[in-house]
């Protein structure tokens, strides 16, 4: 690794790294008009995290494999630790934190809850906004299609039968919106 490199692997979040460019990035975040300044390398995951402070969107493999960095973006699930903040700029950007409506956990939040569709609680956020997606985009049909559809998001804890569970009662009752 090169001096310019090295220095650069060492700056801080939210600093300037020396060489590198920084782009203005406007993201609609949860219903609000959000406008920061941020490396041209910066992922939308970082960007939540330590740009707007939104911590409940994970960030675990890094590499897109595990799910549990899943947000939304315009209504789409998307893995926000492969997306470049700036190509979300002008986007709607859906986290963890904007499920719930008034103070009520969202209907998915609530039966996983109920149905122990938790341990560790690291992977829960990603497991949640897909399987609200999983919900929008109607492909609940049977355990079987939820599994196929969920298989994105890995949860090192084993809850899989009763994540199935919980997004098989939000889908029953009809009340995921």
């Amino acid at each position: 690794m090169d001096e310019s490199a090295a220095a650069q692997a060492r700056t801080a979040p939210g600093q300037r790294a020396p060489g590198v460019a920084r782009v203005p990035v406007s993201l609609r975040v949860n219903g609000t008009e959000r406008r920061l300044e941020v490396d041209t390398r910066t992922t939308l995951l970082d960007a939540l995290r330590d740009g707007l402070k939104l911590t409940g969107t994970k960030k675990g493999c890094d590499q897109g494999q595990c799910g549990a960095c899943t947000v939304h973006v315009d209504g789409r699930r998307m893995l926000s630790c492969l997306m470049l903040a700036a190509s979300a700029d002008g986007r709607e950007v859906r986290t963890i934190e904007g499920l719930e409506r008034d103070g009520t956990p969202h209907p998915m939040q609530e039966a996983f809850v109920r149905h122990d569709g938790l341990q560790c609680g690291y992977c829960t956020s990603g497991q949640i906004m897909s399987a609200v997606a999983l919900l929008e985009e109607g492909r609940a049909g049977s355990d079987e299609e939820i599994r196929e559809f969920m298989s994105g998001n890995l949860c090192r804890c084993g809850t899989y039968p009763h994540i199935v569970a919980a997004i098989r009662e939000v889908a029953a009752r009809g009340d995921h919106a």
